[in-house]
């Protein structure tokens, strides 16, 4: 889920392509395309530029009374105040010099940290996602609490010099119903177009509709308007990732498996919280030594969260990140998975487990890369990164992946839509291809054993470019 610019949503454009190289493999008119945006993208329909942002800032604040059940539908009376200005990459500066960070969430919503505390906020917009308008210099009511998690407030925040308003229209007139079909021609052309991965069969997917393998697949994202370009390494942290061993993976440290079984996300645009659940769950068994091996519940994360948009998708620095601070996560049982939105319905008597820390790898959204990746996988666990699903990677069954762009319909302003969890890397001994080793949650009948493998060290398919981290409470 780049601190880079992104395109407005027009008909067709940015959206209609991320879809159509989704749906390539099912021979789909432009048409059903917009519709498919229009009824399953993930998120909020609301589109904010990091040049929109970037600037300074009005924040009106309550009363600082509350605890993590504080509503903020309405805003109470504004006790606070605060002028913050925002600048490149990530710095914040308050009215009275006192400095702290600040970074993008997607194109969504933005999250302040500075003087002790820690605001976050969806950029205001109206509408849906077939006719919407965002207003990037304001926000929806947000929250905002200290560190040490306590004293809650609301607040809402204003640029102060405006920015134009972004309308968006999306088409909805073509019925999403029709099934997803294998298409046996792909796969046939990638088997004979290389030799780095195979394409196979997955019959058991044409259970699914076109919108639930949309969705599966992480739904849509935008295109930057910039191509992402990775920040580079410094001289010290290639030094640093030189030392790191050739090949590891948390599946087998001296024999040890730190990571839990891969699940199945079904039909539901769930695999931010899948993601985030796993790199939880990893990191907890590493911290404990296996002691705690805990499967936490995606479902809670999906339905009792104010910051995620359920089966419609979220954000994985949101759940394993602020979520997990704020409310903490519980285990599967509960708050059983079933793939579909609905209330939050958590047995109350559970335990949760928190995070003490989180972050982008880098710092900030946008500012990670791969050599950054290898050094905090080693050292703290398996990453959460993003990548985007192009129509060849259903079929893939073994191999080091990359996009084989059989279909002519590649761009190189990368997006990402499906979030996933990095547990390792290594090199072919054969061909001395280097690649990251990710879990998927698609199953463990797909794919190698439920993983695969994608080339390392190119970015491919944009895998690099979004790493999030967390530190479990054990």
């Amino acid at each position: 889920m780049v601190i880079s610019l992104y395109l407005d949503i027009p008909t067709g454009g940015a959206w209609g392509l991320a879809v159509s190289i989704f749906l390539g493999s099912m021979m789909i008119v432009a048409t059903l395309v917009l519709a498919l945006v229009g009824l399953s993208a993930a998120d909020l329909p609301v589109v904010c530029y990091y040049e929109d942002i970037r600037g300074s800032w009005s924040f009106s604040e309550t009363e600082r009374r509350g605890d993590n059940t504080i509503n903020c539908d309405t805003l109470g009376p504004i006790v606070y105040t605060k002028n913050f200005t925002f600048t490149f990459p990530n710095t914040v500066t308050d009215e009275l010099g006192n400095q702290g960070t600040w970074t993008m969430i997607s194109n969504q919503g933005f999250e302040v940290n500075i003087n002790q505390r820690s605001y976050f906020a969806f950029s205001y917009y109206e509408g849906d996602w077939d006719s919407s308008v965002s207003y990037c210099d304001r926000t929806l009511n947000g929250w905002s609490r200290d560190r040490t998690v306590r004293n809650w407030s609301c607040f809402s925040a204003a640029k102060l010099t405006p920015v134009a308003p972004r309308a968006s229209s999306l088409g909805t007139s073509v019925s999403t119903e029709q099934h997803y079909r294998v298409d046996h021609q792909l796969i046939r052309k990638i088997n004979a177009a290389q030799t780095s991965w195979t394409a196979k069969e997955y019959p058991q997917f044409e259970r699914y509709t076109l919108k639930e393998m949309f969705l599966r697949s992480g739904g849509a994202e935008f295109l930057s308007s910039a191509p992402v370009a990775p920040v580079p390494s410094s001289a010290e942290l290639k030094a640093r990732v030189s030392l790191l061993p050739d090949t590891f993976d948390w599946r087998d440290v001296d024999g040890i498996n730190y990571v839990s079984a891969v699940r199945d996300q079904e039909s539901c645009g769930s695999c931010y919280s899948f993601a985030s659940a796993a790199m939880l769950e990893a990191r907890l068994r590493i911290s404990t030594r296996n002691q705690r091996k805990d499967v936490f519940s995606v479902q809670d994360i999906m339905s009792c969260s104010s910051l995620s948009q359920g089966c419609d998708g979220g954000f994985k620095y949101l759940m394993a990140g602020r979520y997990a601070q704020d409310q903490g996560v519980v285990a599967d049982e509960c708050n059983p998975y079933t793939a579909v939105d609905g209330p939050c319905h958590t047995n109350t008597s559970c335990s949760r487990t928190y995070v003490s820390e989180y972050s982008f790898v880098g710092g900030y959204y946008g500012g990670g890369n791969e050599d950054m990746i290898m050094e905090a996988l080693v050292n703290n666990g398996p990453v959460a990164v993003s990548f985007m699903v192009y129509d060849d990677f259903h079929s893939y069954a073994g191999g080091i992946y990359h996009y084989t762009n059989l279909r002519s319909d590649f761009n190189p302003y990368l997006p990402t839509n499906h979030a996933v969890l990095m547990v390792g890397y290594g090199e072919e001994e054969s061909t001395g291809e280097k690649y990251w080793t990710v879990k998927n949650s698609w199953g463990a009948e797909w794919g190698e054993e439920g993983y695969f493998r994608i080339r390392r060290g190119t970015n491919e398919c944009n895998i690099g470019s979004f790493p999030v981290e967390a530190t479990p409470i054990p």
